[in-house]
């Protein structure tokens, strides 16, 4: 795995050991950031469930101002540690080794421009992490939440949360949803 683009281009990251983390592709990694390409530069970027960090440091290469990292196991927090610090990004990055619910109460911004949601797949924390996103203050009606998901997620994610899907990218077997406050035009 690499970063793709921005100022540590080129640079490999690490992915932690075993089975427990998914890192997104660098093909997909691409598709994304060219997608999200003028929201990055200046904002804050929060990585959910960020195993190796890849996708914040990516964030944080294109000129994301800052990044939170929440990730609960401590070999994929170390590993995102270990990567920052390889990249020389570590003064931008913020580590939140706790519990998804947990780590958003925690993230002390006025606002937030970005969220990565990416938990592992067949897991039930996309509807919880959505809720629960819903009632933080600093979820403006401009920040974009982008899902990566498996093509065939079957949640409700209109009818029960308070976000709705501007946009959705599909992929081979999995999809990025883009999401905003509901009421809130395209982006």
């Amino acid at each position: 795995m690499r970063v793709i683009a921005g100022d540590v281009r080129r640079m490999t990251l690490k992915t932690p050991k075993g089975e427990d983390t998914r890192p997104t592709q660098d093909r997909i990694k691409e598709t994304l950031f060219n997608i999200i390409q003028n929201e990055v530069p200046g904002s804050v970027f929060v990585d959910l469930f960020s195993g190796s960090g890849g996708i914040g440091i990516e964030a944080l290469s294109r000129g994301a101002a800052r990044a939170y990292f929440v990730e609960n196991g401590a070999i994929p927090a170390a590993c995102i540690a270990e990567n920052l610090n390889h990249t020389h990004l570590a003064d931008r990055g913020v580590i939140l080794r706790q519990d998804v619910v947990l780590a958003l109460r925690n993230i002390r911004e006025k606002a937030v421009d970005i969220v990565y949601i990416d938990p592992p797949y067949g897991d039930d924390q996309y509807l919880r992490t959505l809720v629960q996103l819903g009632t933080m203050n600093y979820i403006t009606d401009d920040t974009m939440v982008i899902v990566e998901c498996p093509l065939k997620l079957d949640i409700d994610i209109e009818g029960e949360t308070d976000f709705q899907i501007v946009r959705e990218k599909n992929y081979k077997s999995n999809r990025h949803l883009f999401l905003v406050r509901k009421d809130k035009e395209h982006i």
